[in-house]
């Protein structure tokens, strides 16, 4: 009994997701996926973490030097 209240709030709060994207224009959602792509963060960043980077820019770092 306990899985099925569940199962029953799980479609509520997806048909409400749904009515309100099917109420949004298309214009307000292509400018709030395109505001959330400028968001994200490198994918290196998101792939790997903070340490590729790092070797990326000392590496950067260490070639501008023996120039």
């Amino acid at each position: 009994m306990r899985m099925a209240k569940g199962g029953d709030e799980y479609v509520k709060y997806v048909a409400e997701q749904f009515i309100a994207y099917m109420e949004t224009s298309k214009e307000d959602r292509r400018q709030l996926k395109t505001s959330a792509k400028a968001r994200r963060e490198p994918w290196l960043t998101r792939w790997f973490g903070y340490g590729p980077m790092s070797l990326l820019l000392w590496w950067r770092g260490m070639t501008g030097r023996h120039r």
